[in-house]
Formats: structure tokens, C-alpha cells, sequence
């Protein structure tokens, strides 16, 4: 949608220059990889790896610093620009391209598609993108995701309300957004819209495909300060002062077929 890709190409002209994403301690070598996606995917060495909405490429660049071989893709022509450059400049083995994920087509596949963190709510296609992760994924090769619960996703967090559904609608919801999740300060309105998805409608996406679940967990907190009223726990993680113990993460790990 192109309202959406122009919000992002805005975002990613100032997100590097945010706080949440730490740009001198990642150039400096800091992972912007977490906990959850470490733990799941522990060995990437000499793997090929898909990153599928990457943004500008910091968690494509951790990964090939780990010795993948990383593949970026994002829909935002500037955050890609941005990729590139940020890779030449710390001489990362990666490549970046810039697509809709729900039009890819590389025609190569992978030992792993990787996803992580506000990526599904921005998908019109569930489907499709569940037909994309096994298209690009070898036989016996493993899909991850990491991503904000549903149920936390149906709550505004400002007033801790119901907003929305837990299930897809026939129609997205279209909102003026200030600022964005990493600088909400920013200040600029623009227009975004989104769609949620149950669960079972993820885990369906990709099971319709032939992928075998491997995993499935939940958990009660976040790892980004990313919505307002949020509040950091001793380990480090945060969780919504209005919603806390209601599931803010859900992980998937699953694998084709080999």
C-alpha cells in the first residue's frame, strides 16, 4: 500500500538517529539481535539466511556478523538505501533488496527465513506471505518469527481499552500516527494502515504451506520500549503498566519439510 510505504521511507530518514536503535554501539559491533531470536537460531554460521522485512538492515548485518549469509528485504526504497550504505560502511557481507515481501520472488532458497517484531500488521496477505516464507525456504530449512502478541495488539495503550480485534477484518484499520514507535516526538501526522491476525491464522498460513511447527511459546513482556506507559523489568525487558501479565510475544519456530 502506498501510504504505508511512504510512512515507512519517513521512518527510516530518522530511525537511525533515534535512541531505540543505538547506532554508535552498532557500528561499534553491538548485536541489535535479542534474546528470543538468539536462543532459537543459535548456529547461522555458513548458513544462508532471508530477512524479510528488514527495515534499514541492523538485524541482517547482526546476523551476518554471525557468519550468515544474510538477505535483507524491505518495501521502503529508503530504508534499503539506507541498508547498503550502513553495510558498506562496516564492510558487511550482505545484500539488500528492495520488494514488497508479498511479491517476492529470488528464485533461490535458504537454510532460514527470519522475521521479527511489528512485521505482521502491515500484511494485507497472510496467506501469501505464508506461501513466500515456504517458497524461499530448502527442504529441511527452519522459519523463525519473533512478534507482539495479538492479544496485546487489541488494546490501546494509552487508556489499556480494547481497540480492536484479535481477528483479521475485511478492512484495515486507517490511523493518524505522530511521531513513530522509536521517536514519537518527531511530531509529523501521517497516515497508516494495519491489519491484525489471530494465532491460528499465523500458524495456519504457514502450516497450509507444509511447514511442521517445531515451537511455539509466549511471553509476558517485550524487548523494546516501543508503546507508551511501558516499564522496564529487572532482566530488562519491558511490559505495559495497563496490560502487565497479558502476553506481549509470541515466538514460531517451524521447518520445511525435507
Amino acid at each position: 500500500m502506498k501510504a504505508n510505504r511512504e510512512l515507512w521511507d519517513a521512518w527510516a530518514s530518522f530511525h537511525p538517529q533515534t535512541e531505540m536503535y543505538r547506532m554508535e554501539a552498532f557500528r561499534n559491533g553491538a548485536s541489535s539481535l535479542m534474546p528470543l531470536e538468539l536462543q532459537a537460531l543459535s548456529r547461522v554460521e555458513g548458513k544462508s539466511l532471508l530477512h524479510l522485512q528488514c527495515h534499514f538492515g541492523q538485524d541482517t548485518i547482526s546476523w551476518s556478523r554471525l557468519g550468515a549469509l544474510a538477505t535483507g528485504v524491505d518495501f521502503s526504497g529508503k530504508a534499503i538505501s539506507t541498508a547498503r550504505t550502513l553495510a558498506t560502511t562496516l564492510n558487511a557481507d550482505t545484500d539488500f533488496i528492495q520488494s514488497d515481501v508479498l511479491n517476492l520472488d529470488l528464485g533461490k532458497c535458504f537454510d532460514i527465513v527470519f522475521t521479527s517484531y511489528g512485521v505482521l500488521a502491515w500484511l494485507p496477505d497472510l496467506r501469501r506471505w505464508g506461501a513466500v516464507v515456504a517458497q524461499h525456504l530448502k527442504p529441511g530449512g527452519v522459519f523463525f518469527i519473533a512478534e507482539f502478541h495479538p492479544v496485546l495488539m487489541m488494546f490501546d495503550f494509552g487508556t489499556g481499552k480494547c481497540a480492536y480485534s484479535y481477528f483479521k477484518s475485511s478492512d484495515p484499520y486507517e490511523e493518524s500516527v505522530e511521531g513513530s514507535y522509536a521517536n514519537p516526538e518527531e511530531g509529523t501526522a501521517r497516515t497508516e494502515y494495519t491489519w491484525s491476525y489471530s494465532l491460528s491464522e499465523v500458524i495456519s498460513a504457514l502450516t497450509e504451506q507444509g511447514l511442521v511447527l517445531e515451537s511455539f511459546e509466549e511471553y509476558p513482556y517485550a524487548p523494546y520500549n516501543c508503546f507508551p506507559n511501558m516499564k522496564q523489568r529487572t532482566d530488562g525487558m519491558y511490559e505495559s503498566v495497563l496490560l502487565a501479565g497479558a502476553p506481549h510475544l509470541f515466538t514460531l519456530k517451524m521447518r520445511k519439510p525435507g
